[in-house]
């Protein structure tokens, strides 16, 4: 049973079979059966690497229907293509952005689908935490010949010992690395690691997953020689999880035709797809990137780039402050700068349990992130999305308040 509750008292409504119907205007139904749910309370302020806080206009850009085939959405594909090169500082020329459906895991595998070619081609992937790591392993599943370089997770990828690596073996038909690895917060010199790599084999695919880091850390692909970079909406674009894209040169894409071992993940053939017709090949997230439009307006609005790099900075440097004061110890040196996430140490009191300190804060309305690197017990905050410095003075009388909650000596020693 249901009960037909119109947004407009002057105009009838009809139930039939279970659906309401109103000639000029939207219907509610209410199922009488149905489990009552309650409202939403006050929006909760997400310190994580993604999903991110994203702004309330950019949420109300998604509240429209768009058919994928309807021209004004195949101008919005056009459009979104053409910012993201814009956003890069690489010209349509040389350079194509190719949006794909999923997270941003998808985006990496669909790389590797396409530009490993199948009969000769094996990976180098260098990893200093987690989403390296990850890299390997969807190697493995393709079955993609690879070798992991491995470095610790508290320090840069060596780009001296890569070249090492590379003049002993320069069998390697890709190298991967991760810019900013967001297990801990290192950002890794990958525009010196493109510069040795096509030195020294100059006909391998270079490419860089920049997740977390496109749209707040500059990244200059020209100079760095960067084939493929993937990033996801939902990260310092500030847009509503849904999609991803690479940003590839175009002339390196065009030789990877034929070598995908996956249909939806074929970035050649969605290429060709967006090419030929400005549509995908299979259903768009159309809301997600209705939404994006208006996250990319705010971007710009805010001084793109270097714009947003001054806001999260100035938010890392308040919860640096900050969180020293209490006396949590960072997981990375003083010799890392970068701006997108922080990994904390523990502290050694008993009385500290992460999953009640969670608890705590999530109560609050604050919503940090368990840790992620392997040697060393940690949680995370980020310092990227919809976030401004009061939210973080927020967190920190947070932090401090349910640390004392909890009988923990401060300042942590």
């Amino acid at each position: 049973m249901y009960v037909v509750q119109s947004c407009c008292k002057s105009i009838p409504t009809v139930a039939h079979r279970g659906i309401g119907f109103c000639r000029t205007t939207s219907v509610r139904l209410i199922s009488a059966t149905s489990t009552k749910f309650s409202s939403p309370g006050r929006e909760k302020k997400l310190f994580t690497p993604g999903p991110l806080s994203v702004s309330l206009t950019v949420r109300e850009a998604a509240l429209r229907d768009l058919g994928s085939r309807d021209v004004e959405f195949i101008s919005t594909v056009k459009f979104l293509r053409s910012k993201l090169l814009q956003i890069a500082g690489v010209s349509e020329n040389f350079y194509t952005a190719v949006p794909v459906q999923g997270s941003g895991t998808f985006a990496v595998e669909a790389v590797f689908h396409t530009a490993v070619a199948k009969s000769y081609g094996r990976a180098l992937v260098l990893e200093n935490g987690a989403y390296g790591k990850r890299m390997g392993k969807i190697c493995e599943v393709l079955k993609i010949p690879y070798h992991i370089e491995s470095f610790p997770e508290n320090s840069k990828v060596n780009v001296r010992q890569v070249e090492e690596l590379l003049m002993d073996d320069p069998s390697f038909s890709m190298v991967a690395v991760v810019h900013c690895e967001t297990s801990s917060g290192v950002i890794n010199p990958v525009v010196e690691l493109g510069q040795s790599i096509k030195r020294l084999i100059p006909n391998s695919v270079y490419f860089v997953d920049a997740m977390s880091s496109f749209g707040a850390v500059p990244l200059d692909l020209e100079r760095g020689h960067i084939d493929f970079m993937v990033s996801s909406v939902n990260k310092c674009l500030q847009g509503i999880p849904g999609f991803a894209y690479a940003i590839a040169q175009t002339e390196q894409l065009l030789q990877c035709k034929g070598n995908s071992r996956s249909l939806a993940l074929d970035l050649c053939d969605q290429y060709d797809g967006l090419e030929k017709t400005g549509q995908f090949r299979f259903t768009p997230p159309t809301h997600c990137m209705l939404a994006f439009c208006q996250a990319i307006k705010e971007f710009e609005q805010e001084g793109g780039v270097h714009g947003r790099a001054k806001r999260y900075k100035e938010n890392r440097r308040i919860l640096q402050e900050g969180m020293k004061k209490l006396g949590f110890e960072e997981f990375l040196g003083p010799e890392h700068d970068g701006y997108i996430i922080t990994s904390y140490k523990y502290p050694k009191d008993k009385n500290f349990n992460f999953k009640t300190f969670y608890s705590k804060l999530n109560e609050k309305g604050l919503v940090i992130y368990p840790g992620k690197v392997l040697n060393a017990d940690c949680f995370r905050i980020g310092t990227i999305g919809n976030l401004f410095p009061e939210d973080f003075h927020e967190l920190l009388a947070a932090i401090e308040e349910v640390c004392k909650e909890m009988n923990i000596m401060l300042p942590i020693t």
